[in-house]
């Protein structure tokens, strides 16, 4: 019989494709909303395993400390608020629409007091592009497409921090272990062509090659389902 591919071991679950979230220090969400306005002072920078860019502490009035995520500019002592009510500046957290059009923003709601779902990568921003009479924001986000949020969803001002890390090589096979071993991703990862016949559909045969259609169907069984899957066309385009 043969071994399970990727693709089915990670359908199926357990610990090699677990992120491993106890090791994580926050969720990350927004703490105040259109009718709660929360104030407090960054007090560190601090790495989260969680993710590639770093989180700030922050000490609210209350007493209370709590992560957020750092936008490029702030540091240690900066003022940082959410409302609807606060000022519009960098690490603060506004309503889309009051925010002006053309102001970069990132930790964007899907919906409204969901905390945060859009843009949080390192050195990614998204752009305010219009607003319409039914209350709804445009933005551009970090792909170029155009998306309509709710007004009242909540974003904060300015462009996460750690642009460019993703520019420096790994060098070591130890540093990319690390690197991987804080998601729930498999690595090292081999092509299927190198790969036992029972290890892989691609696999075996006298040389690396498939030896059958990469494009398969919708509906194949996942132990088949490799290649380009429901592939409208393959190939290079012809100008």
């Amino acid at each position: 019989m043969a071994h399970r591919i990727i693709a089915q071991s990670r359908g199926k679950g357990g610990p090699t494709y677990r992120a491993p979230s106890h090791r994580y220090k926050a969720a990350l969400r927004h703490l105040g909303s259109n009718t709660i306005t929360v104030k407090g002072r960054v007090i560190d920078i601090e790495h989260d395993p969680a993710r590639h860019t770093p989180i700030a502490l922050v000490k609210l009035e209350s007493g209370s400390k709590e992560y957020m995520l750092v936008t490029e500019g702030l540091g240690v002592g900066d003022e940082v608020a959410w409302g609807a009510d606060v000022e519009m500046k960098n690490g603060n957290t506004l309503p889309l629409r009051s925010i002006p059009v053309g102001a970069y923003v990132c930790n964007i709601e899907a919906r409204p007091n969901d905390g945060g779902k859009f843009v949080r990568s390192s050195g990614v921003q998204a752009l305010i592009i219009g607003k319409s009479d039914d209350g709804r924001v445009g933005v551009r986000m970090p792909s170029g497409k155009n998306k309509w949020f709710n007004g009242v969803c909540m974003a904060t001002v300015g462009i996460v921090a750690g642009g460019g890390r993703s520019e420096k090589p790994f060098v070591k096979a130890g540093k990319k272990h690390h690197h991987v071993k804080s998601s729930a991703e498999k690595w090292p990862r081999v092509k299927g062509v190198c790969m036992n016949v029972i290890d892989h559909p691609f696999g075996g045969g006298g040389h690396q090659h498939c030896g059958r259609p990469k494009t398969v169907a919708r509906g194949t069984s996942p132990g088949r389902k490799v290649g380009s899957i429901a592939a409208r066309r393959t190939g290079k385009w012809k100008k």
